[in-house]
C-alpha cells in the first residue's frame, strides 16, 4: 500500500499547519488541494508546500469540498499512490487515529476505511441530530447498516475502486460528496470498515457547512439515489441475505 493524505483546503490558514505537522509525524506524505482560497490562506499553503513530502494542487476557482477531494484523488493516482487518506483541514479529526486507519487499509486494501465520529460537547446540537435523518436515508438506500456514518470526511480510499465511481458523480461537488461516494462504493460491493474516531467542531472556529443550502443539496442527492436503489434492490437484498449485513 502506498498512501498519501489528501486535504481539501478553503480558507483554513489558522488550522492547516497543525494538521499537516500531525500527519507528517506519522510519516504520511501530504497533498494539499487549494480550493480557491483567499490570498492569506494561499500564502500559508505555498509555505507548507516547500516542506519535504508536502505538495500543493491549486484549483483556479472554488469547486466545493467534493470537487476538491475529487481533484485530489485523481492527482494522488497520477502521482502513483494506491490509496488516499482524506481528512479535513480544520483540525476536527483526530490525527492520532491515522495509524489505525492505515493499518486497516493495509490489512484490507480493497476496502473503504471510514470514520464513525465520537463527538464531544463542541458539536452543534442541530448538526448532531440532523445527521441521523441522513443516516436513515442511507440505510434505506443501501438496504443495510453497513455504512454507520456516511458524513464523516476522515477516510482511506482504495483508488483503483474509487476513481471509476467518481465518473458516476458529475453533479456532486460540495458537502454531498462524502455521502454519495460511500453509497456508490457500497453499491459496487466495496467492503466498508467503520472506525470509531473522536471528532471536535472545528479547531479554528470556521465551518463552511451551510445549514439550508447544504441540507437541501444533500436531501436532493439522497432522493435521486433512492431512485437508483429501486432497480438495484434485488441485488442489495440478495447481498443482505448472504452476509446478514
Amino acid at each position: 500500500m502506498n498512501c498519501v493524505a489528501v486535504i481539501p483546503v478553503y480558507n483554513h490558514e489558522h488550522a492547516i499547519g497543525t494538521v499537516v505537522a500531525s500527519l507528517r509525524t506519522h510519516g504520511l506524505p501530504v497533498l494539499l488541494v487549494d480550493d480557491g482560497s483567499a490570498p492569506a490562506c494561499a500564502a500559508v499553503l505555498d509555505t507548507l508546500a516547500t516542506q519535504a513530502q508536502v505538495s500543493l494542487l491549486r484549483l483556479p476557482q472554488n469547486q466545493g469540498k467534493g470537487g476538491a477531494v475529487m481533484a485530489g484523488l485523481h492527482e494522488a493516482a497520477r502521482q502513483g499512490y494506491s490509496h488516499a487518506l482524506q481528512i479535513d483541514a480544520d483540525g476536527q479529526h483526530d490525527t492520532g487515529d491515522v495509524p489505525r486507519f492505515l493499518a486497516l487499509a493495509q490489512q484490507h486494501p480493497t476496502a473503504l476505511i471510514t470514520g464513525c465520529p465520537q463527538y464531544d460537547a463542541s458539536v452543534p446540537r442541530v448538526r448532531f441530530y440532523g445527521r441521523y435523518a441522513a443516516h436513515l436515508m442511507v440505510w434505506a438506500i443501501t438496504l443495510s447498516r453497513r455504512i454507520t456514518d456516511s458524513m464523516c470526511g476522515f477516510r482511506v480510499y482504495p483508488l483503483a475502486h474509487t476513481l471509476p465511481v467518481l465518473a458516476q458523480m458529475p453533479r456532486t461537488r460540495r458537502m454531498d460528496f462524502d455521502i454519495e461516494i460511500a453509497i456508490r462504493l457500497d453499491w459496487q460491493d466495496v467492503r466498508i470498515i467503520n472506525v470509531p474516531t473522536r471528532v471536535t467542531y472545528p479547531s479554528d472556529g470556521i465551518s463552511h457547512f451551510n445549514y439550508l443550502r447544504d441540507n437541501l443539496r444533500i436531501t436532493a442527492m439522497l432522493i435521486r439515489l433512492l431512485g437508483g436503489m429501486l432497480w438495484r434492490s434485488p441485488m442489495l437484498l440478495a447481498r443482505h441475505l448472504r452476509s446478514g449485513a
